[in-house]
């Protein structure tokens, strides 16, 4: 292995050591994620539950002014809701609390526009309870989104009141529901009744949620997770973990949110208009396939129930992806890098461990990994992971094949991150090579993965 590897340096130099787990330190100053964060990325995929008024009245955004009897969901069943999404591979639900009409999902002490109003149990439920009652049963884990918009209340426009107002229905979340993975909050801004634009106090209810809900990720208008820019679902090919914000690198890592339907919240008419399973995949191939976490949207429909184009179609992208990487053609091949000391110590990348990487040595810009499939395999998937508890590290990588008589590039690609997925046309070899770019710091590989995937094909 080390002497097929004497092929790559004249192209790719520098290749340097290898280290055992653990003893690879960050660069100075390189951003790093919290373990809050680290373990959001890990978990990838979270479901996104728009539901409220707007659900009965047939609308995406609610004026506010919508009677709250109008929301009697008379066989809501959050357990549903959870096992549909654990079945599904998501680990985490973030329920609509309150959208921009202000009607809130919970009894809330601070508003008359809720449930306690509504026929929906009485006047006597709480879906903010069940949910996060449901997650707990499932497994999983809980988050919400409070739209700082409120159409509804009174004192939206005078930001002092407002914001007071605000930071009290944000406390009753925050308090009365368990543990609270991800705040979500978009940046929405409507004219006040009084004509002066609500000015919304961030960095309080940051504060607040620091206090109360400490391990809390705060998303989107907020400090811990930024959002990719668009509602489709699509990161973008180059996607750094590590971005500018306030004037320092922080590590900053992107979700990609998409309704699974036309619009966010339930419609009958759309219920024939549930995105497809190639589409589903080629979102999921662009979002956690680009170093992002996936955040689709199913919505309840007026029933309370997930509706069964939705949970079929969710099956179905489980059962392909459970298909597509079954088996990793990479694992426990034979794995070697040139400059070794130790040639078992590449195999950190092949062992199917999370917790063991390859790390190359300091000192070059680029490096290379070889692996030796025993056998001629095909393949149309490249899987590739950072260990990024130390930091997001390459810049550029390319995907060799051996021919029998020379290295053919079969894919490349710049950032890879927390996992970085490539589709390209059926390719058959027996010994491949990964290269790797790096300006900063080694690379620290946690994974190379490959998969025959047939239906997967770009």
């Amino acid at each position: 292995m080390r002497d097929s590897l004497q092929l790559f340096i004249a192209t790719l130099t520098g290749v340097g050591a290898i280290t055992v787990p653990g003893v690879a330190q960050p660069a100075a100053g390189m951003p790093l994620p919290t373990p809050q964060q680290l373990a959001w990325q890990e978990d990838e995929m979270a479901m996104f539950l728009h539901f409220g008024v707007n659900t009965f009245t047939d609308r995406e955004w609610g004026e506010g002014t919508e009677d709250p009897a109008v929301f009697d969901p008379t066989e809501l069943d959050a357990r549903q809701w959870a096992r549909v999404a654990r079945e599904a591979g998501f680990k985490l639900l973030i329920l609509t609390a309150k959208h921009h009409d202000g009607f809130c999902l919970w009894p809330s002490a601070y508003t008359e526009h809720s449930v306690k109003h509504s026929p929906w149990r009485g006047g006597k439920g709480d879906v903010v309870r069940e949910v996060a009652d449901a997650c707990r049963a499932e497994g999983l884990k809980f988050g919400f989104y409070l739209s700082p918009w409120d159409r509804h209340e009174p004192t939206y426009g005078d930001s002092p009141a407002y914001n007071e107002h605000f930071r009290s229905q944000l406390r009753e979340l925050l308090t009365g529901y368990g543990d609270v993975t991800e705040v979500w909050f978009d940046g929405a801004c409507g004219e006040g009744p009084n004509g002066k634009r609500q000015e919304y106090d961030w960095e309080s209810y940051y504060a607040l949620i620091r206090e109360l809900q400490p391990n809390a990720l705060i998303a989107i208008c907020g400090p811990d997770i930024r959002w990719v820019g668009n509602e489709d679902g699509v990161a973008r090919e180059t996607e750094w973990s590590v971005q500018e914000r306030n004037g320092a690198p922080v590590w900053y890592p992107a979700e990609c949110d998409v309704s699974i339907r036309p619009g966010w919240f339930w419609h009958a008419e759309q219920d024939a208009q549930v995105k497809s399973l190639d589409h589903l995949l080629d979102i999921y191939f662009k979002s956690v396939g680009r170093n992002s976490v996936l955040l689709l949207n199913v919505p309840p429909n007026r029933q309370g129930l997930l509706a069964e184009p939705d949970v079929e179609r969710l099956r179905e992208l489980r059962e392909a992806l459970d298909e597509a990487f079954a088996h990793d053609l990479a694992r426990g091949a034979e794995a070697g890098s040139a400059d070794t000391a130790d040639d078992s110590l590449p195999d950190y990348a092949v062992d199917g461990d999370p917790a063991t990487y390859w790390a190359a040595s300091g000192g070059t810009t680029e490096s290379v990994l070889e692996i030796d499939l025993r056998e001629p395999r095909e393949f149309n998937v490249l899987s590739v992971q950072e260990y990024i508890a130390q930091g997001q590290r390459v810049d550029g990588y390319t995907l060799q094949a051996w021919d029998g008589q020379a290295w053919t590039e079969v894919v490349r690609g710049t950032t890879i991150g927390h996992k970085k997925l490539d589709r390209f046309p059926m390719a058959m070899a027996q010994r491949v090579r990964l290269g790797l770019a790096h300006h900063d710091a080694p690379p620290l590989i946690r994974a190379f993965e490959l998969y025959h995937a047939p239906r997967l094909a770009p």
